[in-house]
């Protein structure tokens, strides 16, 4: 394949793209016919089995950043773009052991719901909303992002102002099907997605290699090859080994993947679905499963890229390394092979904005709006209708950063959702799940404080400004020196939720709060009276 040339049929691209869009929207106009309550809107009633939610956990996980950018990492930088992937499963660990079963007997409709639990209601509910929302947007910029880049290859569309009309709309696509279907629409639509996804992705690792007759080791030779990075394209270092400073920005970035998706508040909302703790256990590892599979295919198929594409081709493509996955499938399969999976992609990105976009729409509007503003007393349907408010504004914002973040790695800027999500999130979540004595002020100076001190490193790093790679490349305001902040706000937010523990006034007020909680989340005593009420 030469650098520049024009792949694939637009013509069939367009045909199967608006198949899909039929399809999903077709099953989300189905699911509107039943939501008509909050619970409806931003749980499906709780009425998913096990088995259904993990395929919609994995659905809603493997994101534009798993299919697209690890693939382009792995085909470009090796040994060290497969660390993602590791990172990404590994994480699942954490979330199963620790938070999934708790979480669900302990909450309702969203995180704040365990993190107020035993704590002072109006102040936690609304960090805890704000770190929803600043999660969530970067999570959509990285997805927005693919979706320019992905459909700027397809459509082969060079100019910035094609692939900006691409990412708004996608968000129009979001705002609709979150608008029509709400949480029920959008978990058939990540049922379907992770179906297609794992699908389109072993048969891709099957052709490759079939295509080196089983062999990996000529796979590794031929991707050897095909880099001009030759050999230290399967040895650690070539992105993360040159200085210590990529050292420990492999570190923090390590931290924050690992960690990052027991705070991830789309992936946590999604415990809710279930109507048992049994089932969300059952979910998770369903989700594991499926999970661990995909990445496992990652390897072959970002390797299988490298010495098939190239890795000069793949960075020169509309789209940059998030082409490779789309171009290997051309190179495999031709033009009908990259439609396909270019659909797939395509559905990868939808499904994971819309699980987004009502996330952050049940948060605002169940913990600040219900929450804090109506203290607890608005009507479901004025609930349900700030919700919606919410989820256009929100597509709106995500349109205009992610026109912003075009040509970014997108695995790379989900990795920065997961470093905020780690910080701000997860120390509050551990505590209030497992250490008896912490309290309102530990809550909120966590969350804020690893909140704060995450948003501010990602922006005076070379993530943003100072490198060819950053996202304002004619500027330089960087002093930090990671790309990713882990490093540093992750134990900030631990930090800050210890010391405000010691240092503020227990909730004495709560202890019997405290004590239900600890026993609901280990029996799920009283978990059906939460949900019904």
């Amino acid at each position: 394949m030469e650098i520049g040339q024009q792949v694939g049929s637009t013509t069939l691209n367009i045909i199967i793209f608006l198949l899909f869009i039929g399809l999903t929207m077709g099953l989300v106009i189905k699911a509107s016919r039943t939501t008509k309550k909050a619970t409806d809107f931003y749980t499906g009633g709780a009425t998913f089995t096990g088995p259904q939610n993990g395929f919609a956990i994995a659905g809603d996980y493997l994101s534009a950043a798993s299919f697209l950018g690890i693939c382009g990492a792995i085909a470009v930088q090796g040994y060290d773009g497969f660390l993602y992937s590791i990172g990404f499963l590994v994480a699942w660990l954490v979330a199963l052991l620790l938070v999934a079963e708790r979480l669900r007997n302990v909450g309702k409709f969203t995180m704040a719901d365990v993190l107020s639990f035993r704590l002072k209601q109006r102040p936690v509910r609304m960090a805890a909303a704000l770190a929803t929302l600043t999660v969530s947007l970067f999570y959509l910029i990285a997805q927005m992002a693919g979706a320019g880049g992905l459909v700027a290859l397809l459509l082969n569309i060079k100019g910035e102002t094609g692939q900006a009309i691409v990412v708004a709309v996608v968000g129009v696509l979001m705002i609709v099907y979150v608008l029509v279907g709400g949480m029920k629409g959008t978990t058939y639509v990540q049922m379907v997605k992770a179906v297609l996804l794992v699908g389109g992705a072993l048969v891709m690792t099957l052709m490759v290699l079939a295509a080196v007759k089983g062999n990996f080791s000529d796979l590794l030779q031929k991707a050897m090859d095909g880099s001009k990075s030759g050999e230290k394209i399967i040895e650690p270092g070539l992105k993360y080994g040159k200085t210590e400073t990529t050292k420990l920005d492999f570190i923090s970035l390590a931290l924050a993947l690992v960690l990052g998706t027991a705070g991830l508040p789309h992936v946590l909302m999604r415990f809710y679905t279930v109507p048992t703790a049994k089932e969300a256990r059952r979910s998770v590892t369903w989700a594991i499963g499926l999970i661990g599979a995909f990445y496992i295919f990652t390897l072959v198929l970002g390797f299988g890229a490298a010495a098939y594409v190239g890795a000069d081709v793949i960075t020169k493509a509309p789209g940059g390394v998030n082409s490779a996955a789309p171009l290997l499938a051309f190179s495999l399969g031709g033009t009908v092979l990259m439609a396909v999976i270019s659909a797939v992609a395509f559905a990868t990105i939808l499904a994971v904005v819309a699980g987004l976009a009502i996330t952050a729409s049940a948060s605002l509007a169940h913990d600040i709006y219900n929450g804090v503003i109506k203290r607890g007393k608005a009507s479901e349907e004025s609930q349900v209708r700030v919700s919606r408010i919410t989820v256009v504004v929100i597509g709106v914002a995500s349109i205009i950063l992610g026109i912003g973040a075009m040509g970014q790695n997108i695995a790379f800027l989900v990795a920065l959702a997961f470093a905020v999500a780690a910080s701000a999130n997860l120390p509050t979540i551990l505590f209030s799940l497992f250490w008896r004595k912490f309290n309102t002020t530990g809550a909120v100076l966590s969350m804020y404080g690893g909140l704060i001190s995450a948003i501010v490193l990602i922006i005076f790093s070379p993530a943003v400004s100072g490198t060819p790679t950053s996202m304002f490349t004619s500027v330089d305001f960087h002093w930090f020196p990671l790309q990713n902040p882990g490093l540093v706000s992750i134990p900030v937010g631990f930090g800050l939720a210890i010391l405000g523990t010691l240092i503020g006034k227990p909730d004495t007020e709560l202890t019997d709060k405290a004590v239900e909680m600890e026993v609901r989340s280990l029996t799920g005593v009283g978990v059906e009276k939460a949900i019904d009420h």
